[in-house]
């Protein structure tokens, strides 16, 4: 089983949280789809379209800045190229890009899910993170998406905002809950380095919330969501039954991904593991996409099995002690039980044939995570 990542680096404007490579300036948008296009066209014939694409997702950037023509396009030179067997096309959104007319064109291409980047619905949150539409661009385009064909969407919440109240996080749950979305990603807002809110952190004139404010953000969205039968399966995903992101899951469970487009990334394990992105540059991906791959690394078993945990400890199935031994050729050592007996004592772990993180394990999953990977002597 395979997927197919698009990366579309085109944005309106830079949102203050976010270090995803992207451009603002979008007279490049048809020379970006031809060089996608042929990056596609390069896979033809190669090992890596042997095996039957599962999954399309359309990140981003911005991808509903491109026109249907231009995803038409985009999905013909799929088509061509890979077999495809698809259970699953996403394609991410903003809400000031969405009319009744895009979702339906998306729609008859193809597209079954759509990922809606609402973030907030408080007009002040709103202009915290920059983001390029408001309150109502917002409650507009779940109004269409509640309404169209799409069986399933999916609508992004970030929580864990300086200076956001409980209050404000229930309303913003409340009034996502009124449009009853099937999948819900709901982030903790994370302070990157090289982003503007991380230079403002950095300069002490945002302070973000402590953790304990965070978790209890973090309770409320859970409490929330279970009451509509919207059931958390990794740690910043929920959905109702049937409705789980497959293409994210396959990543999780180490399944092979092509990566197309600026600072798109690629897994594929067969026989050995190697991962390899393409170089965040539009310029030098227009020149030539096939020649901008770069940080190739191979894998080794250790580093696949740390990745597994880290992986998997993080959604509600948890890890399979025995796949890491046929799998990964890893046993977890003395030190490493020991230490999850603890936490099963301490109600942070359940344990049987598999390791799952309990509601109170799942609030400091890095800190649990971190402490079973260092354990383990190589």
């Amino acid at each position: 089983m395979s997927g197919l990542y698009l990366h579309i680096p085109f944005c309106k404007q830079a949102c203050s949280y976010c270090d995803f490579y992207f451009v603002t300036r979008t007279e490049q948008k048809k020379n970006f789809v031809d060089a996608l296009i042929n990056e596609i066209k390069y896979y033809a014939g190669t090992p890596y379209a042997e095996e039957t694409v599962k999954t399309i997702y359309i990140g981003g950037g911005t991808p509903s800045l491109l026109s249907p023509k231009e995803l038409s396009a985009i999905f013909d030179a799929i088509n061509d190229t890979f077999q495809l067997e698809l259970q699953e096309v996403t394609l991410e959104m903003n809400p000031d890009d969405v009319t009744k007319e895009y979702l339906s064109s998306l729609h008859d291409l193809g597209v079954d899910r759509a990922s809606m980047g609402v973030q907030s619905f408080n007009p002040e949150l709103l202009s915290f993170m920059n983001r390029a539409h408001n309150r109502e661009e917002a409650l507009r385009c779940l109004e269409l998406l509640s309404q169209s064909g799409f069986q399933t969407f999916t609508v992004d919440l970030i929580y864990g905002n300086p200076g956001q109240s409980l209050e404000q996080l229930q309303d913003d749950v409340e009034t996502l809950l009124k449009f009853d979305p099937p999948h819900i990603s709901a982030y903790s807002l994370t302070v990157e380095p090289r982003t503007r809110l991380g230079k403002q952190v950095e300069l002490g004139r945002i302070e973000p919330p402590k953790d304990d404010e965070v978790a209890d953000h973090f309770d409320l969205i859970n409490q929330l969501f279970l009451e509509q039968g919207i059931h958390r399966y990794e740690v910043s995903n929920y959905s109702k039954s049937g409705h789980k992101a497959i293409h994210n899951s396959n990543y999780w469970q180490h399944e092979n991904y092509l990566g197309l487009g600026p600072g798109a990334h690629s897994f594929w394990w067969d026989g050995k593991a190697m991962r390899w992105s393409n170089k965040k540059d539009l310029r030098a991906y227009l020149d030539g996409s096939t020649k901008t791959m770069t940080d190739q690394e191979a894998l080794g078993n250790i580093e696949l099995a740390e990745e597994r945990i880290m992986m998997g400890l993080r959604t509600h199935k948890g890890i399979v002690i025995d796949e890491f031994e046929q799998r990964y050729d890893y046993q977890f050592q003395d030190d490493q039980l020991e230490y999850l007996n603890d936490k099963q004592k301490e109600e942070k772990v359940e344990m049987d044939s598999t390791v799952r993180l309990t509601n109170k394990g799942i609030k400091i999953a890095d800190a649990i995570i971190l402490d079973l990977i260092t354990l383990h002597k190589h």
